[in-house]
């Protein structure tokens, strides 16, 4: 790196240049890079500041590094964060610019200023995120002395007034994780400013400055550099300073890192960012605690401790052991402290929790009663749980509970409409349970079979199968009876029939009702259990809807799911069957008007969650794809769509709710509608230019998965259905329905379910198509979903 030596900032970017490139090519990993980078700089500014006759010991003056440089962590763009240090001296501004002019010439980000050492304590001790860069201080070039008295004047400065900036502190961190989301849950996350991002590894360093909490401990350490190194390959792969680590970059790193893919990676970085974000929230509780106290705060006693259950107290705002607690012979203590912190919203101690994982035996199987007791008190308190859990699962106490955790553990999402990692939604599932226990006759199972539906992902084969054997291992050990056990393995093993059986197939069709019962029957035998079963499945499944992310527990869902779960205990309570009443006046003059003009009429009925909007017009082929059509055009989403023909009549019913605003005008409707009839209005090209107007800014080719189909065949009816899961876009129904009206298909229904930007479309398809025809029809409606096949794209 001689080159470097004549001061020239270009030979630093060509310098810096090469040294990325070798690395690439070679790969001696993004620590090492790390290094390298910050060796180059050091040597870079070492030599001008030689080259300015900066002067060393005593000379009064020093350049200093704080930030990423500062900390040896320079990722390949990071800004250069420096300080030039003077005790007075004349003309600094001019060696000032001769220092920073060749590195913003070079196109170098550089983030400077110039300071005196009662100027640096002064900015310290008024700005937040300045103090945070200068207590990260190393020298670089000039006079060391210098640099050291203000690292330790700092430093000194920082613990003394730690106090008055407590607040302000917590304050900031909160809104920053507000802004920044979860590191460990987000598709795309902020490695640096999120909840459990790189600076909250440097919140924990400057709390341990001001010596109120312990240096961070070898997992945080661990997940620092794993941070580090992601963010290090994310800079160097896209050629700037980068934060959010995008979807589409995450499996070229991961491939980078030897972590297999984006799943794995996903995985080691919620890992990560949980065990950083633990460790802040529990050292700004520390941190809190140790607070020195000064005044008359000094003179008052220490807080009392307050019992809240039998060897659990509340000290110091945190739930705690009581003195003669021992989970040696208490076999009950750990979720006991569990529960009581959840019910009065405290956090666990850190010291209780390390006390408690160092001594806390495994509970042996069938648990006590006492212990199945406090786990159903810690998972009916719902939100509050989700906290406790999390701080037991850091260290290791629930794993010890339940030991089947670790293969969920972290595990990320293989659906884009779930947001949370397997574990955490198990969690929150169980919260979102809480809320429904009323509903049912054994809420007790209900929280169970919440807390373990989705056990059994993370392994080979089915996971609803999967579960069911560990559901059934997880009941007998929790000391559930033998009835219960069967009761809570099929809950695991058939969580999904309802939620499938009313998007796929007609709820209302008598066929369906007993295809659902039989599957229950076979799982329960008695139709007791049937009917329990029932009614625990039905608030599972709008339990797991809740705690998967926003808008899959859509109006449309809940009325099919709570649908079909009615129809089913009608017909297992032996009532008749609620046949749909008579038909409505109004249809009935719909009819007559369509008979007498030969033109399409429009009529909307408008309910608590969604609207109806049925047309009647002349039957012909493509009804449904133009109807389809001129919904969506104005913006109108379908949930489920229905067509019946009667003296060559056709009747479509769709139950829509408004993408934006109100309902519109059923004239307008139909005025469209016999445009496009008429051929007056290319609907094509109209959802074209409605589909580019509100296309998100963001390519979603770049962010979603394929597009795929999966065949049903109903056994009951001799029906064959059709699945499409893509992504949702304005006109999907028209352009899928137009191709397979195509290919010839007769459509007798078809239900639409969005999960955010996630569409499951299923149609009921007349005949039995023959492979080869399913091939074709497969091959047409995936060229259609992906936005090919000739239809208009924006």
């Amino acid at each position: 790196m001689t080159v470097l030596g004549s001061g020239e900032a270009a030979d630093l970017v060509k310098a810096r240049s090469v040294l990325l490139e070798s690395n690439g090519r070679n790969h001696h990993g993004p620590e090492a890079l790390r290094a390298a980078l910050a060796d180059l700089h050091d040597f870079w500014l070492s030599s001008r500041c030689a080259a300015l006759g900066l002067g060393g010991a005593g000379s009064g003056v020093a350049l200093v590094a704080v930030g990423a440089l500062g900390r040896r962590e320079l990722c390949p763009y990071s800004d250069l964060d420096l300080v030039l240090l003077h005790e007075g001296r004349t003309a600094v501004d001019t060696l000032a610019e001769q220092l920073w002019y060749p590195l913003w010439d070079a196109g170098i980000g550089l983030d400077h200023s110039v300071r005196t050492p009662g100027q640096a304590v002064q900015i310290a001790t008024t700005d937040l995120r300045a103090a945070f860069g200068l207590l990260e201080v190393r020298h670089v070039g000039g006079d060391p002395a210098l640099s050291g008295k203000i690292r330790d004047a700092v430093r000194k400065a920082w613990r003394a007034g730690i106090r008055g900036r407590f607040d302000e502190i917590v304050e900031t961190t909160t809104e920053r994780w507000r802004r920044g989301g979860d590191v460990a849950h987000r598709i795309e996350p902020d490695l640096k400013n999120g909840h459990g991002g790189l600076r909250d590894v440097a919140l924990i360093d400057a709390l341990a400055t001001a010596q109120l909490v312990d240096r961070p401990s070898a997992e945080v350490a661990a997940a620092r550099t794993l941070l580090l190194d992601v963010r290090t390959e994310l800079h160097r792969r896209s050629g700037r300073a980068r934060d959010v680590l995008r979807a589409q970059d995450a499996d070229d790193i991961a491939t980078t890192m030897d972590l297999g893919d984006r799943f794995e990676l996903a995985r080691a970085l919620s890992g990560a960012a949980r065990a950083v974000a633990f460790a802040a929230e529990v050292g700004l509780r520390q941190a809190r605690s140790a607070l020195p106290r000064r005044g008359l705060a000094a003179l008052r006693r220490a807080p009392v401790r307050r019992p809240l259950d039998s060897g659990v107290v509340e000290h110091a705002g945190e739930a705690g052991l009581a003195r003669d607690a021992s989970a040696a012979k208490d076999p009950a203590l750990v979720l006991r402290v569990a529960a009581a912190a959840a019910r009065t919203g405290l956090p666990i101690s850190a010291g209780t929790l390390g006390r408690l994982a160092d001594t806390a035996p495994e509970l042996r199987a069938p648990w006590p009663r006492a212990a199945l007791a406090e786990l159903l008190a810690l998972l009916g308190t719902g939100q509050a749980m989700v906290g406790v859990v999390e701080s037991l699962d850091r260290t290791g106490l629930w794993g010890r509970l339940f030991p089947e955790w670790g293969a969920v553990r972290d595990l990320p999402p293989r659906d884009r409409s779930h947001v949370w990692t397997v574990d955490r939604h198990l969690v929150e599932v169980c919260a979102q349970a809480a809320r429904l226990t009323t509903r049912v006759s054994r809420p007790d199972l209900l929280l169970i079979g919440a807390l373990v539906h989705d056990i059994g992902k993370g392994r080979d084969g089915d996971h609803s199968v999967v579960g069911e054997s560990l559901a059934r291992q997880i009941g007998e050990r929790l000391g559930l009876r033998g009835s219960d056990v069967t009761l809570l393995a099929a809950m695991v093993r058939h969580h999904l029939l309802l939620p499938h059986t009313a998007t796929r197939r007609d709820p209302e069709d008598p066929a369906t009702v007993a295809r659902v019962l039989g599957t229950l029957r076979g799982a329960v035998g008695d139709d007791g259990g049937v009917a329990t079963l029932l009614e625990l499945l039905a608030a599972l499944a709008e339990a797991d809807s809740l705690g998967t992310g926003p808008g899959v527990w859509s109006p449309w869902r809940r009325t099919l799911v709570q649908g079909l779960s009615g129809r089913c205990l009608s017909a297992l309570d032996g009532r008749p069957f609620v046949a749909p009443g008579p038909p409505d006046p109004a249809y009935d003059e719909m009819l007559g008007a369509v008979a007498a003009d030969d033109a399409p009429h429009v009529r909307f009925s408008r309910g608590d969650d969604v609207a109806t909007v049925a047309v009647a017009l002349p039957d012909r082929r493509g009804a449904l794809s133009a109807v389809a059509g001129v919904v969506a055009l104005h913006s109108l989403q379908v949930h489920t769509a229905g067509v019946t023909v009667a003296g060559g009549i056709a009747v479509l019913t769709f139950a829509v709710t408004p993408r934006f605003g109100g309902l519109p005008d059923p004239a307008l409707v139909r005025s469209d509608l016999v445009r496009v009839l008429g051929g007056s209005l290319d609907l094509g090209g109209a959802l074209a230019r409605k589909e580019r107007d509100y296309a998100p800014s963001t390519p979603e080719v770049e962010r979603t998965a394929p597009a795929r189909v999966l065949w049903f065949d109903d056994e009951a009816t001799g029906a064959v259905v059709l699945e499409l899961r893509g992504t949702d876009r304005i006109g999907l129904l028209h352009h899928v329905t137009v191709a397979l009206e195509r290919s010839g298909v007769d459509l007798v229904w078809a239900r639409v379910e969005t999960l955010g930007s996630s569409v499951v479309d299923a149609f009921g398809i007349a005949g039995a198509p023959d492979r080869a025809a399913r091939t074709e029809i497969e091959r047409t409606v995936l060229a259609v979903a992906a936005g090919r096949a000739g239809e208009p794209r924006p």
